[in-house]
């Protein structure tokens, strides 16, 4: 099956926004380029006669159905897809693709999934611990000062997404592993590999770090993440398993029926 990007698919996430009249210019840019789903989380300041101030005509609707959530995961949990957007770089935030890039990449994922596009606070941006959730990260080039206002940035995002919309159909992607089952596997996957001492006690995030880029390469779908966890629930019965037979003093711990290991 092919298809262009789907628009109704696409959701913008305003982590944290601190300025009222943003949000509202947030919402009008989407307005204009026929993006639907906005969401806020922890918002500083949602007065929304500031919010309207500059959500004008279409996009006061959008305004009037916009989630608002305290905690982030809730606002991507449903996505197959996850993108931070930032203006900083650097060994924590690999992999930068261009506005452009990115729609391009969204034809296929936003057929049978629905895709979120993170925003962060106007002061400092997405944090290491944001971006942890996304599967790409995104950034706007700039000839000089890269700091966009955050409506601005919207804006450039939206218009790539639209014009990639109009572009002709792509192979669609299958329906991928929500944001709230690859979490479920994720903390599984933290909990049994401490468990077998693969993971540094002291820090155990830093390298889960790396298992999440890792494993963010690969497009899983919702049947392999359980894959995953069967071989976790496996180890998890294995190492019970040896710990019962050490708390007994049983000869043979750590070895099956036929002595292998």
């Amino acid at each position: 099956m092919t298809d262009t990007l789907r628009l109704d698919h696409i959701g913008i996430v305003l982590v944290e926004p601190q300025i009222p009249e943003n949000i509202g210019a947030a919402a009008r840019a989407m307005s204009n380029m026929g993006i639907r789903r906005l969401s806020l989380v922890r918002p500083r300041n949602c007065d929304l006669s500031r919010v309207l101030k500059t959500a004008t005509g279409p996009s006061i609707e959008l305004v009037e159905e916009m989630e608002v959530h305290e905690e982030l995961l809730p606002a991507i949990g449903p996505c197959g897809w996850v993108v931070g957007t930032t203006a900083r770089i650097g060994a924590n935030r690999p992999a930068l693709l261009s506005p452009r890039e990115l729609a391009a990449d969204l034809i296929p994922i936003s057929r049978e999934n629905r895709v979120a596009l993170l925003f962060g606070p106007e002061d400092r941006g997405l944090s290491n611990e944001h971006l942890r959730y996304c599967h790409t990260i995104a950034t706007i080039p700039s000839g000089g000062f890269s700091s966009l206002n955050l409506a601005q940035a919207v804006l450039v995002f939206c218009y790539e997404i639209l014009l990639a919309s109009r572009a002709p159909g792509a192979k669609a992607a299958p329906r991928l592993a929500d944001r709230f089952e690859l979490e479920g596997m994720y903390d599984h996957l933290r909990d049994v590999l401490q468990r077998i001492g693969f993971l540094d006690p002291q820090n155990p995030e830093h390298w889960m770090l790396n298992i999440r880029r890792f494993l963010s390469r690969l497009p899983l779908r919702a049947r392999e993440v359980r894959v995953i966890r069967g071989v976790c629930r496996q180890i998890d019965w294995y190492t019970g398993r040896i710990e019962r037979l050490e708390r007994e003093g049983r000869p043979g711990a750590g070895q099956d029926e036929h002595g292998g290991v």
